[in-house]
């Protein structure tokens, strides 16, 4: 119980994190994943609008396609190699459970995520967003990966988070994702930090409530019609018993559009939620 207890919350991204980015069946997460665009040669802008377009359409594995085409022509092009790690993300998220040897499937695509955003840093480490990439990336394979390599992995997706902020103080999708790490890390026990312990030799880092809800309510500022952001901003009042907060995180909800594959789905989550604290 314990063990599968903090399995669950070692699962720092939930996926609503990957909505804020884009398609998955997703967004997580959510997005979206969007690198800050750059002029490119007249030769790849078409190959880059496909790209967005097809992506758009929520088809990540047509629009790496032309992503890769990109590559061929300019190997250094760092908006396609940031956007390759998005479609890489994506591309795994939408593999179902119901496929045979899923874990391992869309383990396979988070490394070409991480591959991509960790040639990006290589590329322009003065870019928060092959950071970002990287904390995205890890904590994809964090999810379908064992426990022992989840705690391994929680420290690095908040030290590449950090760099990201750091570099862009204004990366709404960055504070979005440290909020949800800071509220699951909080929300391990004492119990299931000492059973980690006692099994792995180490235990998963301290998270802080006050921190997640102040990264989230950044994430709300800096990108207001992400839905995603709002619901995990009312999870993590609910987690601090701030009813009243909570409320009014997911009631501007009902009137924000859908930008994402996932946010019809966020909107009656959230309309759930709201049902079940009413009386708070």
């Amino acid at each position: 119980m314990q063990r599968s207890g903090l399995l669950l919350f070692l699962a720092v991204f939930l996926l609503a994190q990957a909505d804020v980015f884009g398609p998955s069946g997703s967004a997580s997460a959510q997005e979206d994943r969007k690198p800050c665009c750059k002029s490119v040669p007249a030769d790849t802008a078409q190959l880059h609008k496909n790209a967005e377009r097809l992506y758009s359409q929520f088809k990540p594995k047509e629009a790496a396609g032309e992503l890769l085409k990109i590559l061929q022509i300019d190997p250094r092009d760092f908006e396609a190699i940031t956007k390759l790690s998005r479609a890489y993300l994506d591309i795994g998220d939408m593999i179902p459970e119901s496929s045979p040897d899923w874990r391992e499937k869309r383990l396979k695509e988070y490394r070409k995520a991480e591959e991509y955003a960790r040639q990006a840093i290589a590329l322009d480490p003065n870019s928060t967003w092959g950071y970002f990439y990287v904390a995205a990336s890890l904590g994809d394979i964090a999810l379908v990966s064992p426990t022992s390599t989840q705690i391994d992995l929680a420290a690095d997706i908040r030290s590449s988070l950090e760099k990201a902020i750091a570099l862009d103080p204004k990366n709404g999708f960055a504070y979005h994702i440290y909020g949800i790490w800071h509220r699951k890390m909080a929300e391990i026990g004492k119990t299931s930090r000492l059973v980690a312990s006692v099994l792995y030799g180490r235990s998963p880092p301290s998270g802080n409530l006050e921190k997640s809800i102040e990264y989230l309510r950044k994430a709300v500022a800096l990108n207001p019609d992400v839905i995603v952001s709002r619901l995990e901003l009312a999870k993590s009042y609910i987690a601090a018993e701030n009813w009243p907060m909570a409320r009014s995180s997911l009631i501007p909800i009902r009137q924000l559009p859908i930008q994402f594959s996932d946010d019809a789905k966020h909107k009656q989550h959230a309309e759930q939620i709201l049902e079940e604290i009413k009386d708070h």
